[in-house]
């Protein structure tokens, strides 16, 4: 067999191709950031073709970094930024409008129009999600609704729908000549159309959004022997390759992280943050803001579910502080900024820029910064910035704790700004338990290789996956009890202060 596995990671903010060996270690990779399209608030979108370029060059360029030939790769897994929404034309593999993102508000009105008929609890009941702007089933009707000609093109078979993987997936095993139009479950569960239970598409909920069946692309398992297609996409790999493996990115981190066992949890620490727990083979169904979705299914086994809390602004916050207010050239600035200060100064940022998700929910919130004084300056700002990152996990914690019984031991976290020290430790006394961050940091793209690897046998259980995992660095809790509960008290105070500020009815 080969030496290696390969992962496609298409992110929100940029696509990396990796390449890992046996041992779950990094052999190259190469990352490229694409555009993010902003027409007007609140609205986000990408560019898919650009999507496609970036895919294909950097897995090239990987691909000639590491000296490989597609015959060295035994797998290829694809790994993506889940609801985010492409509509294109399966004839001539044209989008019929640019990808509408996850953080993307201008569904506001379907998702409210859903609560108020009684369809939000069906919703919730079957697909296991709260109507929300997050989700791929209202950006689908948005784009029916108002892209012309759209709606004729679907009723005839023509326009089709994925996320990104399901885009990138149908171009790299041939496109309009004979691409395969598949996704995984865990993608599927994030549209608000899959039924939890039986893992297909439903007639009822596809109703809702007067969404034509044709237009949507078979559900497989998140690693499959029986693979997606093969790779044979014009140049990158110079090679055919089986595609066998295809998670969302959070569900990805979660099979990086080796959270196997029910009641083992991580933290991803992205654009947004994403906390998951293992909730094993039961369907444990959240009273309390979260998100019940699809953890992995290994080919014809029973799927593993995952109760899930998404936040969606906390390393796009950083971001803002760089590109909008200036305050930092980079975002590796924001930690030595916010450590020159020894506390926030009674600062408390919520960035809730596209609203608040888990465990809100709510769509007519928008941000603020509260508490401020003339103390206070950009480094106040900067580490209320952190502090809003690790605050808004401990919402989800909780959550978590109140659905499942379990309480974390310990954090298992992953994502870029688990290279912010001060972030890792503000997060650790927040939470008030031991944060452990991996050898391998980026575990979506590995979790996509490991996904793939299985399913061909490059590894042979998930025992050996975990033999690999090793703890790179562990944070312990500082703060006492009382400072804990001051501080996340006042959080939840400047939370209650970015309500009603939208009208969304």
């Amino acid at each position: 067999m080969a030496d290696f596995v390969g992962a496609v990671d298409q992110g929100t903010t940029s696509t990396r191709f990796m390449i890992f060996d046996h041992g779950g270690n990094e052999v190259a990779r190469h990352q490229l950031e694409h555009e993010q399209i902003l027409p007007q608030a609140g609205w986000v979108e990408h560019n898919p073709v650009e999507i496609l370029e970036r895919t294909t060059t950097v897995v090239r360029t990987g691909m000639q970094k590491a000296n490989l030939q597609a015959s060295d790769l035994a797998a290829l897994g694809i790994t993506n930024q889940r609801e985010t929404a492409v509509v294109w034309d399966r004839k001539t593999g044209r989008p019929y409008y640019n990808a509408i993102v996850w953080q993307d508000t201008r569904t506001d009105r379907i998702a409210s129009a859903l609560d108020r008929d009684g369809r939000g609890d069906v919703i919730r009941r079957k697909a296991g999600l709260p109507p929300a702007t997050y989700f791929s089933g209202g950006k689908i009707q948005w784009i029916l609704e108002n892209v012309d000609g759209v709606r004729a093109a679907a009723e005839r078979g023509d326009a089709i729908f994925g996320n990104t993987d399901s885009w990138l997936l149908w171009n790299m095993t041939g496109g309009v000549d004979g691409g395969n139009h598949v996704t995984d479950v865990t993608n599927a569960s994030r549209t608000m159309l899959m039924d939890l239970e039986s893992l297909q598409w439903d007639d009822e909920l596809l109703s809702f959004f007067d969404i034509p069946r044709s237009m949507l692309p078979e559900i497989r398992p998140s690693s499959d022997p029986n693979t997606y297609g093969v790779a044979r996409w014009p140049g990158p790999l110079g090679g055919e390759v089986p595609l066998t493996g295809d998670l969302g990115d959070q569900q990805a981190a979660m099979f990086g992280q080796v959270c196997f066992a029910p009641g083992e949890a991580k933290n991803t620490y992205g654009t947004g943050n994403f906390m998951l727990l293992n909730t094993g083979t039961e369907l444990v169904r959240s009273e309390n803001g979260l998100l019940t979705t699809v953890c992995y299914q290994f080919g014809n086994a029973a799927p593993v579910y995952a109760l899930e809390g998404s936040v969606a602004v906390t390393g796009s916050a950083v971001q803002w502080l760089r590109d909008q207010l200036h305050v930092i050239k980079t975002a590796a600035d924001s930690e030595a900024l916010a450590a020159s200060v020894p506390d926030s100064g009674g600062v408390y940022f919520v960035p809730a820029f596209s609203g608040l998700f888990a465990p809100y929910w709510r769509s007519d919130a928008r941000g603020a910064i509260v508490g401020l004084s003339r103390f206070n300056t950009d480094a106040h700002i900067a580490r209320a910035t952190l502090e809003a990152i690790c605050y808004q996990s401990r919402d989800v914690a909780d959550a978590m704790a109140q659905d499942s019984g379990v309480t974390l031991d310990v954090l298992k976290v992953d994502g870029g700004i688990t290279q912010n020290a001060l972030c890792m430790q503000l997060q650790a006394d927040i939470l008030g338990v031991p944060v452990s961050r991996p050898v391998v940091a980026e575990t979506t793209a590995l979790g996509a290789a490991y996904a793939a690897g299985l399913a061909v046998g490059f590894w042979k259980s998930t025992e050996e996956l975990r033999d690999n995992w090793n703890e790179s660095q562990r944070w312990q809790p500082s703060w006492t009890a009382e400072q804990r509960e001051e501080g996340y008290g006042r959080w939840k105070k400047a939370v209650e202060r970015t309500l009603d500020w939208v009208d969304v009815d």
